[in-house]
């Protein structure tokens, strides 16, 4: 809390607290989340090419960071209070918009608007907004002013870089160059962003509740892992009028069965690790920095890997709008390469997070990960399905060797939580039992 001493307090705003967790309104704000992490996958399904992809993965890290800057503001602030649901709501429109615009984001096309121009001012409200609320808590610190001030300094550059790149000209090169070079600009924007991050050093800033921001996060990875399911059930080998098949039975079990494990690899024991590691570190620039790297950077590889594998489930299930009755074969290397290197993105996190966190090297995830990257290309010359199936007894492999070489660890974090909730509901019964 030493960094929020002198900051002006009023009934408008009310601080965050150790105790704190996630806010109805917080759960709501991430709904603008799932319909963008679903409009990601649908468009870059439609641009299944390299470039489809880069453009997917700006869009990902932009819509990361633009979250995580709600998240932070979560932790420092009650922001279903006075005000703030306010600020979340004008933020949300923002985003949805901004959602909307992804489709002409790099290229104009035919419209009343510039998408490009759209989808840069989006963004830079949004970011805006977050950064406005900072200021007026720094009004009174010292410490948050510097913060402040260091921020706004990155607004300026990033606003400027995406202005830049929403404002090419459509005659540059033949409408290629317009696209590389609004590619490059954001590119650019996005290496700001992110850099700036790091040169901070968490100065100025701490985690108030390291539960909130846990929880934050396991939410937000577990909108990512849904995104697989919808995108399975939006395939259009489940349309109201596709002919249902054991093809489409079978691809649809597989793929549950590789979300599951994700699913456990993070959720059984990793999340609840993080969070408990999160509490002992009781130094705030060293709990500021832990924050940085295991949640608002590391993360963002295990929103990214599912949504990828998302996009390949939709080429896999899709067919990418084959007749009917037209023979399945090979996966696509498109989709071969983003379903398989997807799952391995996701994995490679849950390394890297065990490694930051934990300081374990979790090798049977890692062995998973090398596996994958064996047997891709092996997965050209396999069916559709078969492809699939090797997927998932990889992963599966992986996970289940993971859980019992964590056997220990996994069986002193979990008694750990489960103490910690039984607490926490016996004195929430003991306090209504006072007071309603």
């Amino acid at each position: 809390m030493d960094s929020l001493r002198g900051v002006s307090w009023s009934r408008r705003v009310r601080p965050g607290a150790p105790g704190s967790r996630a806010t109805r309104l917080e759960l709501f704000y991430d709904l603008v989340f799932v319909f963008a992490f679903i409009r990601v996958t649908t468009l870059t399904a439609g641009n299944p090419t390299a470039r489809g992809l880069v453009q997917c993965l700006i869009v990902l890290a932009l819509l990361w960071w633009a979250w995580t800057g709600f998240a932070v503001l979560g932790n420092v602030v009650r922001t279903d209070q006075g005000v703030l649901p306010f600020v979340a709501f004008a933020t949300m429109a923002a985003a949805f918009v901004f959602t909307f615009a992804m489709a002409q984001a790099f290229r104009d096309g035919p419209g009343d608007l510039s998408g490009p121009l759209v989808f840069a001012v989006c963004y830079f409200a949004v970011r805006a907004g977050q950064v406005a609320i900072f200021g007026w808590l720094s009004r009174g610190n010292p410490e948050f002013r510097r913060r402040f001030l260091l921020v706004v300094g990155r607004g300026l550059i990033v606003g400027a870089l995406v202005l830049t790149a929403a404002l090419l000209p459509r005659s540059l090169a033949g409408g290629q160059g317009e696209i590389n070079l609004r590619l490059a600009l954001w590119i650019v924007a996005l290496v700001v962003e992110y850099g700036t991050g790091l040169a901070l050093r968490g100065s100025g800033w701490t985690v108030l509740s390291a539960g909130h921001w846990a929880e934050r996060h396991a939410l937000i990875v577990l909108v990512a892992l849904g995104e697989t399911i919808i995108a399975l059930g939006l395939g259009s080998g489940f349309g109201v009028e596709s002919p249902l098949t054991w093809r489409v039975i079978v691809a649809a079990l597989l793929a549950v069965a590789v979300v599951s494990a994700l699913w456990w690899a993070y959720f059984d024991t990793m999340a609840l690790a993080m969070e408990q590691v999160m509490h002992r570190t009781r130094d705030r620039v060293a709990r500021a920095l832990l924050a940085r790297d295991a949640y608002t950077y590391l993360h963002l590889a295990l929103v990214a890997g599912p949504i990828l594998f998302a996009l390949g489930l939709k080429g896999l299930i899709g067919g990418h709008d084959r007749p009917a009755g037209a023979p399945h074969g090979e996966l696509p290397v498109f989709d071969l390469v983003v379903l398989y290197g997807g799952v391995a993105i996701y994995l490679l996190g849950l390394v890297a997070l065990g490694w930051r966190v934990l300081r374990v090297l979790r090798w049977p995830t890692v062995a998973g990960v090398a596996g994958l990257a064996v047997l891709a290309p092996a997965g050209v010359w396999l069916p559709e399905l078969a492809a699939l199936g090797l997927l998932t007894v990889v992963v599966l492999v992986a996970v289940g060797t993971q859980t019992l070489v964590d056997a220990s660890l996994r069986r002193q974090v979990r008694e750990t939580a489960w103490a910690e909730q039984v607490a926490a509901e016996a004195e929430q019964t003991n306090w209504r039992g006072r007071h309603l």
